[in-house]
């Protein structure tokens, strides 16, 4: 049986959580393998609205094990009251399974994420603030807090002592903050030792021996690929590696057992924070589709930016990913437009380029290059098929398929978990 990745192909906010919600029924594990509670997740489940942070979205099928895979950073006390929120609405979280070596998110981290931002000022990334990029960087300085040091006092308290000397000195003579004391970081971690102990396990084990009893995983990937540290759109990106080869190292899978790579893409394109955005709009247009397709970050809050679709990040998607298919999301957002634009290329210092360029300067400068399609103005949430969809609504996805480079085996048709056209099935 498959295993299938399941990630963002534009800037995140595609519409994730939807989509492995849809798939949840049929997979037996849905597994979070990079980011943390940077990321968000909205789900409806007939009239139910579920927002999802650090939890995998399978964690609403009563048939999926939900998976926090060891690429993960994992705030404890966002995880307990996710957890809580759920319980309270009956849902039920006691198959959740944390991996022992996911990196935990300690109260200094999220201190110094907040005010290395607030040092930056203008030239601040945009984090969410959730001590997110510092627990990464702990963990490749190899001095970064671990799930299962928490069963083991003394080592725990070795590694927030060998973390504090060098933060503190910088919180102090730079920051001109107080120091964190190891002991009330210490008391604060192993109190959340035992509630968290039911749920961490070998989750390379299981998920390994899980694909040998043919069993279907599906790896859930947070962001999106151009906010991926290696691929993204750096400086500003996210920590971690959101890309398909992310689910490999996010979670103790080989590549030789991932036979489908999905990406999801909103039939426009939005971004949270800084950097840039070729298609971006700031005008009447924008404005309509950041009101109509509800464009407020799930996790941060933030409105989203929002511009025309952008087929050259498609196209790079497609490439970096190895993606064998597409989940066009929101296509109902669009109905009430006479035309659509979408960009199929940029103009660099004059010249058509039709790639993501290299180069960070030459993207910063990249103007997008458009082609205008017929709009819809048809209601389309109740099509079922897509011979149900308007005329133009079918000839506007064919455009999106062809220039994108893989096929469009779903669409988003509205918000709801029944309201998706499935052209081809994923599994």
């Amino acid at each position: 049986m498959p295993a299938l990745v399941l990630l963002g192909a534009q800037w995140g906010d595609e519409g994730k959580g939807k989509a492995t919600d849809l798939l949840g029924g049929s997979v037996d594990y849905v597994v979070r393998y990079q980011g943390g509670n940077n990321a968000g997740h909205t789900v409806v489940v007939g009239d139910q609205k579920y927002a999802l942070h650090l939890l995998p979205s399978g964690i609403l099928s009563p048939t999926c094990v939900p998976v926090i895979g060891n690429g993960v950073v994992v705030d404890p006390s966002v995880l307990l009251s996710e957890l809580s929120g759920l319980n309270e609405r009956g849902v039920d979280t006691s198959k959740l399974l944390i991996s022992g070596n996911a990196h935990i998110i300690t109260p200094y981290n999220v201190t110094v994420d907040k005010v290395t931002e607030r040092f930056l000022g203008k030239r601040k990334i945009g984090t969410t603030g959730r001590g997110i990029g510092p627990t990464y960087a702990d963990k490749i300085n190899r001095v970064g807090i671990r799930v299962q040091d928490l069963y083991d006092e003394s080592i725990l308290t070795q590694k927030v002592e060998a973390a504090l000397d060098v933060k503190n000195q910088m919180l102090t003579k730079l920051y001109n903050r107080r120091a964190i004391a190891v002991e009330q970081v210490v008391e604060e971690l192993l109190g959340y030792a035992e509630k968290l102990a039911p749920y961490v396990a070998d989750t390379v084990l299981v998920l390994n021996q899980a694909l040998e009893d043919d069993k279907v995983v599906l790896f859930e990937g947070g962001q999106g690929t151009l906010l991926d540290i290696d691929h993204g759109t750096y400086p500003f990106v996210t920590s971690s590696n959101p890309t398909a080869g992310g689910a490999c190292t996010g979670s103790g899978v080989g590549p030789t057992k991932i036979s489908r790579v999905i990406g999801i893409l909103k039939a426009y394109t939005t971004r949270v924070g800084a950097g840039p955005f070729p298609t971006e709009l700031f005008d009447a247009d924008g404005e309509a589709l950041r009101r109509i397709g509800g464009e407020r970050g799930v996790t941060t809050g933030r409105d989203r930016r929002c511009g025309w679709f952008d087929a050259v990040i498609a196209r790079y998607a497609t490439r970096v990913n190895g993606l064998t298919d597409f989940f066009l999301t929101k296509l109902d957002v669009l109905t009430g437009w006479e035309q659509i634009p979408v960009c199929v290329a940029y103009e660099i210092d004059g010249k058509r380029v039709e790639e993501l360029p290299y180069s960070q300067t030459d993207f910063h400068h990249a103007k997008p290059v458009y082609e205008t399609l017929p709009g819809w103005s048809e209601d389309i949430t109740k099509a079922k098929s897509f011979a149900d969809l308007p005329k133009n609504a079918q000839n506007y996805v064919k455009a999106l398929e062809e220039m994108s480079g893989a096929p469009i085996s779903a669409i988003g048709v509205g918000p709801g978990r029944d309201e998706t056209i499935e052209i081809n099935s994923f599994l």
